[in-house]
């Protein structure tokens, strides 16, 4: 983002700004907590036109950059089989997306799921997500990839003409999801270095490195929990669930800053979770999951589910139900 923007920022003071030391070796395991990035990205827009800047930064975004998942991505013996493994694999590089394939009418879905309160900086950060999905794809392809639409879930800035042109297809605003619709045949094309034998020994060292991986960081794994449990009793406050956990609300906040997390996006991803699961099991009713999962009314339950997974409770445990 910070190389995007060009000469209309100062690149040490926004790599400063976040704990990123400019003059250190490039690190790209280090992490950075989500919201520290998104007000650094607000900072930008300050001083810069930042309409243009995500599909930029998308553009400049290179396999190699990802490390063994950038391999395995690569090596991968079709496009759908590359996506296939960011959705698998992406906890390796990031604690706070999640990915999922989909399909729908005319294709399958790459959706992008990111909790949390969709302020610029995080509305600038998925339009760079989206567009650099498309730029490691044409990567791999021997042919131009283009997805059949965009779907962005915030409202459009003042000018679309950047982005339709980079993905060179309809990219629609103020959608229900943020992801990019392919034709299965897209998917289906080989792609360039896909290789079988390497795909393998690259997936047996990103499983090893997946079983390495802590899920989730003790606090956050503990406040979560709090969380759920207080949720019957209507939504949680921050101060609450701190002093249940033996923390000030100062220095718990501080610790899921740390771990790139608020506690309004944590008690969203904890909703989302409990009622993923709770609609796996149809002994309870949707009134019940609303109740269960913080909401006072299932119409509130419904509109955000909807918000956070692009379907309606009734359809996801359709789709998804327990044999």
């Amino acid at each position: 983002m910070v190389a995007a923007a060009g000469n209309g920022v100062d690149a040490d003071e926004m790599l400063t700004s976040v704990g990123i030391d400019p003059a250190g070796p490039w690190d790209t395991g280090q992490m950075i907590p989500a919201e520290r990035y998104y007000d650094m990205l607000e900072r930008m827009a300050e001083r810069i036109d930042v309409t243009e800047l995500p599909v930029r930064t998308g553009a400049s975004m290179r396999l190699d950059e990802y490390g063994a998942l950038g391999l395995a991505f690569k090596a991968a013996t079709t496009l759908g089989t590359s996506y296939a493994r960011v959705e698998r694999y992406a906890r390796l590089w990031t604690s706070v997306v999640e990915y999922e394939l989909r399909p729908a009418e005319g294709g399958t879905l790459f959706i992008l799921h990111r909790a949390g309160e969709r302020r610029l900086g995080m509305r600038l950060s998925n339009e760079a997500t989206l567009a650099s999905a498309v730029s490691i794809a044409r990567q791999v392809s021997s042919v131009p990839v283009r997805p059949e639409m965009v779907l962005v879930r915030h409202a459009a800035p003042r000018s679309v003409a950047a982005h339709e042109d980079w993905f060179g297809c309809p990219v629609r605003f103020d959608a229900d999801l943020d992801a990019l619709l392919f034709a299965n045949e897209t998917l289906a094309r080989p792609n360039i270095l896909g290789d079988e034998g390497i795909s393998r020994y690259l997936i047996s060292h990103l499983d090893a490195e997946l079983s390495r991986v802590s899920d989730t960081p003790a606090v956050v794994r503990q406040a979560k929990a709090a969380i759920a449990q207080a949720l019957s009793e209507g939504t949680p406050k921050m101060t609450e669930i701190a002093r249940s956990l033996g923390f000030s609300a100062r220095s718990f906040h501080r610790r899921l800053s740390e771990h790139g997390m608020s506690f309004h996006a944590l008690t969203e991803e904890t909703r989302r979770d409990l009622a993923k699961g709770l609609l796996r099991d149809d002994r309870h009713s949707l009134a019940e999951i609303a109740f269960l999962t913080g909401f006072s009314e299932q119409s509130a339950f419904t509109r955000a589910f909807k918000r956070w997974m692009g379907t309606t409770p009734a359809t996801y445990r359709k789709e998804r139900a327990l044999p």
